[in-house]
């Protein structure tokens, strides 16, 4: 009875110390809200926006992007007629990245 109590509690523990590390072994996120890809914008004002996580540096084209506590983020570019490619990275605390592209044109 002992060693089944014992089985069944570092069962558990074990359980929560995955839930709780999952975060770590599972690396960034990010979702692009706007531009959707292959967008057209007459003008040439674009609002992006989208969410990342797990993230200690945010870039887009190179330059650094701020989320807010939640991880939301917002800027506006204006562009130059004809198509650009914007490639947006996060960066996680131990190095390891993801990039999102969107393709976008000005008329």
């Amino acid at each position: 009875m002992t060693r089944h109590l014992i089985a069944g509690i570092l069962i558990v523990l074990a359980g929560y110390g995955l839930l709780e590390a999952r975060p770590l072994l599972v690396g960034p996120s990010l979702a692009i809200s706007s531009p959707k890809n292959d967008a057209t914008l007459p003008g040439g004002v674009l609002s992006v926006y989208g969410r990342a996580a797990r993230t200690v540096a945010l870039s887009l084209d190179g330059m650094p992007v701020i989320p807010d506590q939640n991880g939301t983020f917002t800027t506006s570019l204006i562009l130059p007629k004809g198509g650009d490619t914007l490639t947006f990275t996060a960066t996680d605390q131990f190095g390891r990245s993801i990039t999102e592209t969107r393709s976008v044109y000005v008329p």
